[in-house]
């Protein structure tokens, strides 16, 4: 069966028609499972204030609000992550000059698709989820993956998390007070397709969740990983950086940050993640306005 046919956006080509009029480099953030582009926005004012020019797109027919999604959880079904990798890589071939990509969780597992094939001068992949090759299979990360796992069935469905699933998997490195407004603010349903295809990425040769980590055009990786992440902790991150640490062409880094969960990037101390990915990429990025 051929693969859906996912147009753009109008924001999301607004956005880059926006950041090739700056002709600044741009820095395009993918987002996760569970989460919507507008979790990037504080991200998109610190890099756009350090002269970089942001791009915040939707996967495939992404909602345009938290409510709308939640209203409509169907819209997110049926999206597996070559659906997602093309087309983000699709609306990257639109800029005009070879962007930086920061990607959270499946985004930074995107993140580093797009690395391997040669669409980033510069990437950050945070708390990524697992490609085939890495071998790690952590209970905490089992226990974060049940709630779409342990029913068949969800493979093809949008699937959302409850309070306490979202607390467990994204924000038990934060008070409940904020836990419960990061679950208000952000939580939105998932395809449960990215999930089953990670889980079986080791068992299928075949598989989409593959990334090209000697590919000689990949460009410096930086991997953060948030000390007490519970969905993808350290041990993922680590065998995911030893992967890409074999490309002598590239330089490839890591850092965990302490005290942090999986909501690291939206939850109070996100500014010091984004700060930390912005060193990095200043560091390697293309020479940016000021």
């Amino acid at each position: 069966m051929p693969a859906p046919d996912h147009a753009p956006a109008a924001r999301d080509l607004a956005q880059i028609e926006r950041a090739n009029a700056t002709g600044r480099t741009p820095v395009v953030f993918v987002h996760g499972l569970w989460l919507l582009p507008s979790s990037w926005d504080r991200w998109a004012a610190v890099f756009e204030d350090a002269g970089f020019a942001p791009v915040t797109p939707g996967w495939p027919d992404d909602p345009g609000s938290v409510e709308e999604a939640n209203a409509h959880p169907e819209v997110f079904a049926g999206k597996g992550v070559k659906d997602v990798a093309d087309h983000v890589a699709g609306l990257v071939q639109r800029l005009d000059r070879t962007p930086v990509v920061i990607g959270h969780s499946f985004g930074g597992l995107i993140t580093q698709i797009l690395a391997g094939r040669g669409l980033s001068q510069a990437s950050v992949a945070i708390d990524p989820a697992p490609f085939r090759g890495v071998l790690p299979l952590p209970l905490s990360s089992l226990r974060a993956a049940r709630p779409v796992l342990g029913n068949p069935a969800n493979y093809a469905r949008a699937v959302p998390l409850t309070y306490d699933q979202f607390r467990y998997a994204f924000a038990n490195a934060v008070d409940e007070a904020e836990a419960k407004e990061l679950y208000a603010t952000f939580a939105v349903p998932a395809p449960g397709e990215p999930l089953f295809q990670a889980a079986a990425a080791n068992l299928n040769p075949w598989t989409e969740v593959k990334v090209d980590t000697l590919a000689p055009g990949r460009g410096p990786l930086l991997l953060i990983s948030g000390e007490k992440d519970n969905t993808v902790p350290w041990a993922l991150t680590n065998a995911s950086y030893k992967k890409q640490v074999r490309n002598k062409d590239a330089v490839t880094e890591i850092v965990e940050i302490p005290g942090r969960g999986h909501s690291l990037t939206i939850d109070s101390g996100w500014r010091e993640v984004a700060d930390t990915a912005l060193a990095f990429v200043q560091r390697f990025a293309d020479e940016q306005d000021t």
